[in-house]
C-alpha cells in the first residue's frame, strides 16, 4: 500500500470539496482549483477528513493512489495558504522590473526580455534582484519559476544568472596560469 496514499487529509474549515465526473474541485478562501482524476481511485469524505482509495491492486491503480492524494492535498493547501517561490537575479547590471502584467528582465543580452505573467500568478519584486512568485496552483507556480529561470540559467564560474533562493550553485575554478 502506498505510504503517501494511505494518509488521510484534514480539510480546514471554509474549504469545499466535490468529486463529480472524474474532476476533483476544491474551493477555498483564496480561490478555486480543478483537477481531473482517473477511474482507478476513489475519495471517501468523513466530516473534515478525506481518504483516497483505489479500486484494485493493479500496477496502474497503485501508481495513481499516492499521486492523487498528493494532488488533492496540494490543492487544499493552495486555496487556504498560497504557494510562494523566490528567485534571485545575480550579475552586474542584471535586474528585474514590473510593468503591469509584464516582467521586464535585463540579463546581459543585447535586448531586454519581457515575460508575460499568466493568469493566477502574482509577481512581486523586493528590490531589482529578488523576484517573488505567488499563486494557489503549485504546478503553475513551479512552471512560471522554471520558465523565468531558463531565461538565464546560473553559470558555474561567476554564478551569474537567475537562481532559486535556496539553490546552491557549485562553483568551478576558472583558468589559472601554468608556470613552466
Amino acid at each position: 500500500m502506498s505510504r503517501i496514499g494511505k494518509k488521510s487529509i484534514t480539510v480546514p474549515a471554509g474549504v469545499k470539496l466535490s468529486f463529480d465526473n472524474n474532476i476533483m474541485k476544491v474551493e477555498g478562501p483564496k480561490g478555486k482549483l480543478e483537477c481531473p482524476y482517473d477511474k482507478y481511485v476513489g475519495f471517501n469524505v468523513d466530516g473534515s477528513t478525506v481518504t483516497v482509495t483505489r479500486i484494485d491492486d493493479s500496477k496502474t491503480a497503485k501508481s495513481r493512489h499516492g499521486l492523487y492524494r498528493q494532488l488533492l492535498n496540494n490543492m487544499i493547501v493552495g486555496v487556504t495558504s498560497e504557494y510562494t517561490t523566490n528567485l534571485l537575479v545575480n550579475g552586474v547590471g542584471y535586474k528585474a522590473e514590473l510593468k503591469g502584467k509584464v516582467l521586464v528582465l535585463s540579463l546581459g543580452y543585447s535586448t531586454i526580455i519581457e515575460y508575460m505573467i499568466p493568469e493566477g500568478i502574482r509577481i512581486a519584486l523586493d528590490g531589482p534582484t529578488k523576484i517573488s512568485v505567488t499563486g494557489i496552483d503549485k504546478q503553475l507556480v513551479g512552471k512560471v519559476c522554471a520558465e523565468i529561470r531558463s531565461l538565464r540559467s546560473p553559470e558555474p564560474y561567476k554564478g551569474k544568472g537567475i537562481k532559486y533562493e535556496k539553490e546552491v550553485i557549485r562553483r568551478k575554478v576558472g583558468k589559472s596560469g601554468v608556470k613552466k
